[in-house]
């Protein structure tokens, strides 16, 4: 072989070889980063030792330096840079390329199900967490969204009969949602509702069994507002009605799935008003497709403000009725409106939007604890139920009738006793919750007798715990005999109920399984929002109060005074002039005009039609001292 043709062979293997050690340099990815990429795969003698894909490659150069040949001629006698193999590109222009990238999993206790560990994408060499130039020198970290594992792809092209329902919640939220909160709530739902619907069903999402009982759920809790005037009950059924409609529009089935479901909605906020935005466009043939849409509402309003003022001036019945139909839209509250328009169409726009593309919290996974041993899992809960039943006996012999020899010994009054405990009863039986949730987490789980140790152990305890929670709600109904009914002795007692029904779920998990518990648990918080809003506290405070009245003689105006309209029938049944006293504020507050039809609740009307068939009449001197003394606002 010739001089010439020996140099020839050797700039063809430090070619190959410069080639190879650039495609290191870079951290390649795909299928060319199997072996180089960890280091130490060429063998201990090769040159390229230092690194798997180097030496990979100079083995390649010296076996195309021996064969020789037609193959080696034709590629010496190429330019060298037709030769050069591209870099390996990074992240982004990866992304702008339509390549995939990979996206980091989360850090911490809750990953999500099936994302890769952390170090696949260092050893892979590329990515978001890494990659190198054609230099050699590191890229930047590609910033991925949060919610880009959790959420489905991108929801497709939206529905007309989405933008219209979503134009039907804006316009109705202007009309109806500025006087008030009651039937209106309800009305403005149900466009809502259907944009969701036509939105699911584009995106070929069909309702589930759970998504519908939580959907009518959520429209359901919606009528205490319509029905009770008292605020605070229809506060608690609207913050329901929002949690209960985030979690069907997701279909969370687990734990962080329900309690994250409400902030998917939020996060699709700013996503849904651009995706409706893309919409309109498109329906209007391109970036001025917004145009006809609003030339075609101008004019629908024009034609309804003229001839709707024509016919109310020819019939003052048709008036009467436009009047109770449509709302006072003064320029007054024109800005008011303008913002309820925009918070409807905005609102409608991500509950869509939420219902096309949900963000799948339940993929998010919490990791299990590390199962402890029988001794260090057991000895401290078993402590705990002999400490459980040594305060349950002496709460049994209490609830048959020990009272006496109870209250002699500790030196209490009966209502001192019941109120001292109540709220002692009631953190225990949230930290029994907790304990509960935490021995679960490490509870050994190898072998069938540690699954049974762990059963009779909690189960143990459980029947405690139903047992302080009696203890609790009779001691609450001794303290409302001595001191009568008040609103927040009312939402303690039901809060202590749930409590008990959630330790009977957790019963019932340990006998049928727990795949079913979270929804249960969020079933029942919504039931009992639902029955304390349908059974209206408020009356239920005044009824109890009058009867306390009519056996002690007992009854305090001024906390009455602070009552709804919802409390007018039962204090409607007081004589004079107790009655004028306790109905004089309530009445004061219904004396101005009434609200719409559909701003105005059930409790009200009915509250505005006792006092117009019997009015308040009273010295005002007779009602300025309560006739309680030893009323307590607890």
């Amino acid at each position: 072989m010739s001089d010439t043709s020996d140099g020839r062979d050797a700039g063809d293997a430090r070619d190959a070889a410069e080639d190879a050690r650039g495609k290191g340099a870079t951290g390649g990815t795909g299928g060319t980063a199997d072996a180089g990429s960890a280091g130490g795969s060429g063998s201990t003698g090769s040159p390229g030792s230092a690194g798997g894909a180097e030496g990979g490659a100079w083995s390649s150069g010296a076996a195309a330096g021996e064969a020789g040949g037609p193959a080696r001629s034709a590629r010496s006698a190429e330019p060298r840079e037709s030769r050069e193999r591209p870099a390996a590109r990074g992240p982004r222009a990866r992304a702008r390329s339509g390549e995939p990238v990979e996206v980091p999993p989360l850090v911490g206790a809750a990953q999500v199900a099936g994302a890769p560990q952390a170090g696949s994408a260092a050893r892979g060499g590329g990515g978001a967490t890494g990659g190198r130039d054609s230099w050699g020198h590191p890229l930047p970290a590609e910033h991925t969204p949060l919610l880009a594992d959790l959420r489905l792809d991108p929801p497709g092209p939206v529905r007309t009969a989405t933008l219209w329902a979503v134009l039907a919640t804006g316009l109705l939220s202007m009309l109806l949602l500025g006087d008030g909160l009651a039937l209106n709530l309800l009305i403005v739902a149900v466009p809502a509702t259907l944009a969701a619907y036509f939105a699911a069903q584009k995106g070929g999402r069909r309702p589930r069994a759970w998504s519908l009982v939580w959907a009518v759920g959520g429209l359901g809790l919606l009528v205490v507002p319509a029905l009770r005037d008292a605020g605070w009950p229809s506060f608690l059924a609207i913050v329901s009605s929002i949690a209960l409609g985030s979690l069907a529009l997701h279909g969370s089935r687990t734990w962080i799935g329900i309690l994250l479901s409400p902030f998917g909605i939020f996060d699709a906020i700013l996503t849904g008003v651009r995706w409706g935005w893309r919409g309109v466009r498109e329906r209007g043939g391109g970036a001025r497709g917004a145009g006809p849409v609003l030339r075609a509402v101008a004019v629908t309003v024009v034609l309804l403000v003229v001839f709707g003022a024509l016919f109310a001036g020819a019939d003052a019945a048709f008036a009467d009725l436009l009047g109770d139909l449509i709302p006072d839209a003064s320029v007054s509250g024109s800005p008011w409106r303008v913002l309820l328009l925009v918070v409807g169409v905005v609102g409608a726009l991500a509950v869509a939007h939420t219902a096309a593309s949900p963000v799948r919290w339940d993929r998010l996974v919490v990791n299990p604890g590390r199962a402890r041993g029988r001794v260090e899992w057991a000895l401290p809960l078993i402590v705990l139920n002999v400490l459980f039943a040594a305060f349950n006996v002496v709460q049994l012999t209490v609830l048959f009738g020990g009272y006496d020899t109870v209250l002699d010994k500790t030196g209490l009054s009966y209502s001192d006793y019941a109120r001292q405990g109540f709220w002692q009863l009631l953190l225990a039986t949230l930290l029994t919750l907790v304990v509960i949730v935490f021995a679960l987490r490490w509870a050994p789980r190898d072998s069938a007798q540690d699954r049974t140790l762990v059963r009779a152990v909690l189960g143990t305890l459980c029947v405690m715990t139903l047992v302080v929670v009696a203890s609790a709600v009779r001691r609450m109904d001794m303290y409302v005999e001595a001191y009568g009914l008040t609103r927040l002795r009312i939402s303690v007692v039901s809060v202590e109920l749930w409590l008990g029904v959630i330790v009977l779920l957790i019963m019932a998990a340990g006998i049928w399984g727990a795949q079913w518990l979270p929804r249960a648990v969020a079933a029942s918080a919504v039931a009992g929002v639902l029955a304390f809003g349908l059974l209206s506290p408020d009356a239920l405070i005044a009824e109890r109060n009058v009867q306390r009245y009519e056996e002690t003689g007992k009854f305090d105006f001024d906390y009455t005074r602070q009552l709804s309209a919802d409390a007018v029938p039962a204090l409607d049944e007081l004589p004079e002039p107790e009655r004028s006293c306790a109905l004089k504020k309530i009445a004061e507050g219904l004396e101005s005009d009434g609200e719409p039809w559909f701003a105005t609740s059930l409790g009200e009307s009915r509250a505005r039609r006792i006092i117009e068939e019997r009015p308040v009449s009273v010295d005002p001197g007779f009602c300025g001292e309560s006739r309680d003394d030893s009323y307590s606002s607890y």
